[in-house]
């Protein structure tokens, strides 16, 4: 199983961080983890909110966990109450559902080699700063919506 390497991570962070600003954002966050869930890069922007680098841990550490984008657990989230509560327990409190901005990684094969997570603005424009990083890496987005496919 191949996991995205430092040089991959360091690219999707800095087109994340590059299309916020293209964007004229809030000051966002980003994170990539590896296929473990092992931190493997993050920046954020100077004036980024005090809980940001958790938020976004949260937001990938989730979607990695579950196996499955934001778009795809947001839409999860209308399952009943203890379902979200058991998915955010049995995290350790370390999974944030949120309605965007935690993508999967995928190779070109489709496998998962990672997830991002951006924080900082609204959560399309969030998801938007993390597939434009992804596919900057020469990688595939994975945001729970259909139609991913490699």
């Amino acid at each position: 199983m191949g996991t995205v390497t430092l040089a991959q991570a360091s690219i999707i962070v800095d087109k994340a961080l590059e299309r916020g600003r293209e964007l004229k954002m809030k000051p966002v966050t980003v994170v990539v983890l590896d296929v473990g869930g092992h931190l493997t890069a993050m920046k954020r922007e100077d004036r980024s909110s005090l809980l940001r680098p958790e938020i976004a841990f949260g937001k990938a550490w989730g979607v990695l966990g579950m196996g499955f984008g934001s778009r795809e657990m947001f839409r999860k989230v209308s399952a009943p109450i203890n379902t979200v509560s058991a998915w955010v327990a049995a995290s350790g409190g370390r999974m944030i559902p949120a309605p965007a901005g935690g993508v999967l990684i995928r190779d070109a094969a489709g496998e998962i080699i990672g997830a991002v997570g951006v924080t900082g603005d609204t959560a399309d424009n969030d998801e938007s700063c993390a597939v434009h990083g992804i596919v900057s890496a020469g990688l595939v987005p994975d945001t729970g919506e259909d139609g991913w496919k490699v």
